[in-house]
């Protein structure tokens, strides 16, 4: 980075202060991951100077001989690696891809039936604050309040009565497999086309430790970052008689063109997740999620579903007396990052809920196994016991910074 170094240092030394924090510190935000050098180099490569409004073979601008075959690339590997009859590489993140089906298949005011923000779902799927929320006539279902985990008795009843055009499937903070067959079922007795949202479990399912919602489902869409472990970018994937409508939403409905850089990136990633190293990488983050998940109801933790089936956790902190940013923040000071999150019927505002929410892929990225998932748990439930102590969380981020230092991160590899 001497170029950057050399023309603004004063980013350059941030960049290299966020180095270190990724470096030094057990990362487990949900939705965050290491991506590979090779990923961070096509990020970085020319292929940001290249505009490419279109498609392979349909593009308004010239100069796309390789460009054309950076995203046929991409496309077809995501095709090879999750069995998909179509695939659009070009939105720019989650977000926009459900958005893009939205407009591809609703009008203003159509009714939409997603999980509750609160509950475990996604803003995009229907949150009064999103456009989703505004645009649409959003409706949601909740988890069971006695078992925390979705009644899919209740849910068909929800759709039966309120007959959305679009019933989406998928969540941000749902630590159970979710059972497609059934939203399939309900998908067909209310007459909805039924939208899949995999953007945290993508990688599972990449990995054959989670089901495919692609038999199931009529649109699927997923991030590329979080367990997948690609970019910042996003891929929707639909049966064959939905191309057209999801290719026109995305452009010229919603974007201009493509970060071709991300599309490289997002090839290189969908490689890397075909290969036996990746299956063992998915393997080993549900091992991990549930090692620590069993250390923490072990020490009194409140795991909203009772513990997990993929990569991440929600904690209802109520019974440890403390809230959930306050313990986030404690925990980031000894070390250890997650963020807070509401909790299923909270009766704290969003922004100082009663939660907070884990998961395992970076720390899986970094060769992380059960043994050191333990341990974790073990410095998440001293710093939550008395969170007020920084002597304590001094002492912790030391063992912390210790533990980071024997299991590089992968991309991180040249820090000292």
């Amino acid at each position: 980075m001497s170029s950057l170094h050399q023309s603004d240092p004063e980013l350059f030394t941030l960049i290299k202060q966020e180095e270190q924090r990724q470096k030094n510190k057990i990362r487990l935000i949900a939705s965050e991951n290491y991506v590979s050098g090779a990923v961070m180099e096509a990020t970085g490569s020319v292929l940001t100077n290249k505009y490419s409004e279109g498609y392979p073979g349909k593009r308004y601008y010239e100069g796309q001989q390789y460009i054309d075959q950076v995203e046929s690339l991409a496309i077809q590997r995501a095709k090879d690696l999750f069995g998909a009859e179509h695939v659009n590489v070009q939105p720019y993140s989650g977000s926009p891809a459900n958005l893009a089906v939205f407009f591809a298949f609703l009008n203003p005011g159509d009714t939409i039936l997603g999980m509750a923000l609160p509950h475990g779902g996604h803003l995009t799927h229907g949150a009064k604050v999103s456009i989703s929320g505004k645009y649409f006539n959003a409706e949601s279902y909740s988890l069971d309040q006695e078992t925390g985990r979705l009644n899919y008795d209740a849910i068909r009843e929800k759709a039966l009565a309120c007959r959305p055009k679009i019933l989406i499937a998928g969540h941000s903070a749902y630590s159970r497999i979710l059972d497609f067959a059934a939203f399939r079922e309900i998908a067909d007795a209310c007459g909805a086309l039924l939208l899949v949202d995999m953007a945290h479990f993508a990688g599972l399912v990449a990995g054959g430790v989670h089901p495919s919602p692609i038999p199931y489902a009529d649109v699927v869409t997923t991030t590329t970052h979080k367990s997948l472990r690609g970019p910042r970018g996003a891929m929707i994937m639909c049966r064959q008689a939905h191309a057209a409508a999801i290719d026109k939403a995305v452009f010229p409905g919603l974007q201009g063109g493509p970060h071709n850089n991300t599309t490289a990136a997002i090839a290189v990633a969908l490689r890397e997740a075909s290969t036996d190293a990746f299956k063992q990488y998915a393997a080993q983050i549900v091992k991990n999620a549930q090692a620590l998940a069993g250390t923490l109801i072990d020490r009194g933790f409140n795991l909203v579903t009772g513990g997990t089936d993929n990569h991440l956790m929600l904690i209802d902190l109520t019974n440890k007396g403390v809230t959930g940013k306050v313990a986030a923040k404690a925990l980031d000071a000894a070390g250890i990052v997650l963020n807070y999150n509401a909790v299923p019927y909270d009766t704290r505002k969003p922004f100082d809920p009663s939660g907070i929410r884990l998961g395992t892929p970076a720390v899986t990225s970094r060769g992380f196994k059960e043994e050191q998932m333990v341990q974790i748990g073990k410095w998440i439930d001293a710093v939550v016991a008395d969170p007020t102590n920084t002597a304590l969380q001094a002492e912790i981020a030391a063992m912390v910074q210790q533990l980071c230092a024997g299991f590089p991160a992968p991309g991180l590899e040249h820090l000292s």
